[in-house]
């Protein structure tokens, strides 16, 4: 408690000092802003993990071209400019970009074609192991003709590929990079002091309380709104709740609960933005044994325990009442609002009975303790739960008494967040309840739950063929009925197989702070156009006023 009640008094002093400085900042260019979230693991792509890796990557370091407000992925003219001015179609399988001539890196080197070359040999290297990995096998080469002019040879026109080239990577910095073992980039100090050619330059990173960046007033696209940006770390969200509704911090993406929304309503100061994320939380089972993968788990190889074991939770009642109408229920693997969601096949109902019936034919028979039992083995198994995620963390309390009442004993172990997901990644857990969020494409999909994914983020290390296969189909087909039609055939084989339960689809708010204006969201990664943000003058002076001692 002495800790965080030193953190606080630092941070707030520190804010202080930044308001009673702003007004004597040049035109516009002025503020703070205190920013709570998560502790990232490291900031150095493509190893990022964490939505707080990569809320934190995405302003320091630059892509291609961003997504446009329509969040259209298919073709590029939903695109903008970002390290490319332009770029151009020499054939459809040939993709030609012009960087900026303005883009550099913070250490003053420009950026040039060779960083991206660099950038996909990195990406697509196995050692490496990136998350976007698999997100980039259609790319045969990316080949840099000078210093400024890059192309990209795809292997086949496919409706996502600008995406893939322009958006799937964070530009790289040969120079500082290319000496770095391949095998050493996710535990390189760069990861916590990365350089990058973004909007913010990093300035430090205190283990434990914060990470500061400021702004870079000769970004290649304008200078940033404002001056200093500081990530202060919490332990979860109803502790961020409590300083931003006391004014020690200004903004966060928040997933809240009904009561959390209710305390930031009742903060005068506050405004909030419900927005659409392309995110979505569940139960993952591994099918590999812990520590063994590859033995089959002795409890969640079996797919029709998995499927016994699903339809005895009542996903409705636990998401009710915990999120109340902040949560919606999946259908599979995706956020409810991307294109191909609409009639999507469902997962198996909830039927308690029809779970016992299941786990009768299996031989798992209730003993004296009412928890059930096979040959000697009880049926009973570990779920991980983040700690900084307190709807999980009840949501799991109420999944835990549903099981219980069809005989299925279900431990929850809660772990600090760096290390739940360490545990996840090593696969080292029965059950883990996980949350994804991922890119405003159905394609996304294959990076958690294809066998492209096993070196990535498919933790449960599902494994189907044809789910494969209708996957591969869809990314394929232009024609969007088609290609729908394709999707919701491989939902249907996914949720079939049930290698997790789908709980919920969060409903966040963006929290900010009524002094910043021009407060532009991008739904995806929230942080994107943080750079765009800015801090009215009179509000700034107003405030000053009350902070100041």
């Amino acid at each position: 408690m002495t800790h965080r009640a030193l953190l606080l008094v630092s941070a707030a002093t520190a804010l202080a000092s930044a308001c009673r400085e702003a007004p004597r900042c040049p035109g516009d260019w002025c503020g703070t802003a205190v920013l709570v979230s998560s502790e990232p693991g490291v900031l150095l792509p493509p190893v990022t993990q964490t939505d707080a890796d990569f809320w934190i990557t995405e302003m320091v370091f630059s892509k291609l071209a961003e997504l446009g407000p329509s969040l259209s992925t298919v073709g590029d003219s939903g695109f903008v400019p970002e390290l490319a001015q332009t770029w151009a179609w020499d054939t459809p399988t040939t993709l030609r970009f012009t960087l900026n001539p303005r883009a550099h890196w913070h250490d003053g080197r420009p950026v040039t074609a060779q960083d991206v070359a660099f950038t996909f040999d990195v990406y697509r290297d196995s050692v490496v192991n990136a998350g976007a990995r698999p997100l980039l096998e259609e790319i045969a080469s990316v080949t840099a003709a000078d210093s400024h002019t890059v192309a990209f040879q795809f292997r086949r026109s496919y409706p996502e590929a600008f995406f893939d080239a322009a958006f799937q990577m964070w530009i790289l910095p040969r120079h500082v990079l290319d000496t770095v073992p391949r095998n050493r980039l996710a535990s390189h100090p760069l990861g916590r002091n990365p350089i990058g050619s973004g909007p913010f330059r990093f300035v430090r990173w205190t283990t434990g309380q914060s990470i500061e960046l400021a702004g870079d007033s000769s970004y290649a696209l304008g200078r940033p709104g404002l001056r200093r940006v500081v990530w202060r770390f919490i332990p979860d969200m109803p502790a961020g709740v409590t300083q931003l509704v006391a004014g020690e911090a200004d903004a966060a993406q928040a997933l809240v609960t009904p009561e959390l929304l209710d305390r930031l309503r009742g903060a005068p100061h506050l405004n909030l933005t419900p927005f659409a994320l392309s995110a979505y939380s569940y139960v993952g089972f591994n099918l590999r044994a812990p520590g063994r993968p590859g033995s089959p788990h002795p409890l969640f190889g079996d797919r029709a325990l998995r499927r016994a074991v699903a339809m005895a939770v009542d996903r409705e009642a636990a998401v009710r009442a915990v999120l109340g109408n902040l949560g919606a229920l999946p259908s599979g693997p995706f956020a409810p609002w991307l294109w191909m969601a609409s009639e999507s096949p469902g997962p198996l109902p909830f039927d308690t009975a029809a779970a016992k019936r299941s786990l009768d034919s299996l031989g798992w028979r209730p003993g004296a303790d009412g928890v059930r039992a096979r040959s000697g083995r009880r049926l009973e198994f570990d779920l991980l739960v983040p700690t900084t995620s307190a709807p999980r963390r009840r949501i799991a309390v109420i999944v835990q008494d549903q099981l219980r009442r069809v005989g299925i004993a279900m431990q929850i172990t809660e772990l600090d967040f760096n290390t739940f997901i360490s545990r996840a990644q090593a696969g080292r857990f029965d059950a883990a309840f996980l949350s994804l969020v991922s890119d405003p494409s159905p394609r996304s999909i294959r990076q958690p739950w294809t066998r492209a994914g096993f070196a990535g983020s498919n933790y449960q290390r599902y494994d189907n063929p044809e789910f494969d296969r209708l996957t591969d189909q869809a990314v394929a087909e232009w024609n969007r009925e088609r290609a729908t039609a394709l999707w919701h055939q491989a939902i249907a084989v996914i949720n079939a197989d049930v290698p997790a339960i789908w709980i919920y689809v969060p409903r966040p708010v963006l929290v900010a702070h009524r002094r910043f204006v021009d407060t532009a969201l991008r739904p995806d990664l929230w942080t994107a156009r943080l750079w765009q943000w800015r801090v009215n003058p009179d509000a700034l002076i107003e405030r000053d006023r009350v902070i100041a001692p």
